[in-house]
């Protein structure tokens, strides 16, 4: 697990990213959404998302976030791991006409949330609000739950 100073991990990323502002942004984030509480993410390819998901939620396909909690034995302090492909990123971002940093910021929002115990496909759209809000504050443009309801 990376130390409070860096929050993030940069695997295979191709795409150049302003690692300082995300950084910052999820700094930001472990603050104001997370209440303190650490977690990782880590900015790789598509290849290692399909692997992590086919390992993990046993769905073999890339996909563009993944979240991994905890779990029990960890400490309060400690959520879990995001994972975040650069290559869905990119075309995310080409495809909704922002940057590709302001759709990193958006998935890692909706990766943290994950590890908050939400779930949009079971909360009666709990975290679809919660995660407007927070879009909002941050600045950042329509959440990965409101472009697939849209």
């Amino acid at each position: 697990m990376p130390s409070l100073d860096n929050p993030l991990l940069f695997g295979q990323a191709r795409r150049q990213l302003p690692r300082r502002n995300l950084r910052s942004f999820a700094e930001l984030l472990r603050t104001k959404v997370a209440g303190g509480r650490q977690f990782s993410c880590l900015l790789t390819g598509d290849r290692e998302l399909r692997r992590l998901n086919r390992e993990f939620l046993g769905k073999d396909y890339a996909t563009d976030v993944l979240s991994f909690p905890a779990g029990a034995g960890a400490h309060g302090e400690t959520l879990g791991d995001i994972a975040i492909s650069t290559e869905r990123a990119a075309a995310q971002a080409r495809q909704y006409g922002h940057g590709m940093e302001a759709e990193v910021g958006i998935l890692m929002l909706h990766g943290l949330l994950h590890l908050l115990g939400m779930d949009h496909e079971n909360d009666h759209g709990k975290m679809l609000r919660r995660e407007i809000a927070w879009r909002k504050k941050l600045g950042l443009p329509a959440s990965l739950i409101e472009r697939v309801r849209a």
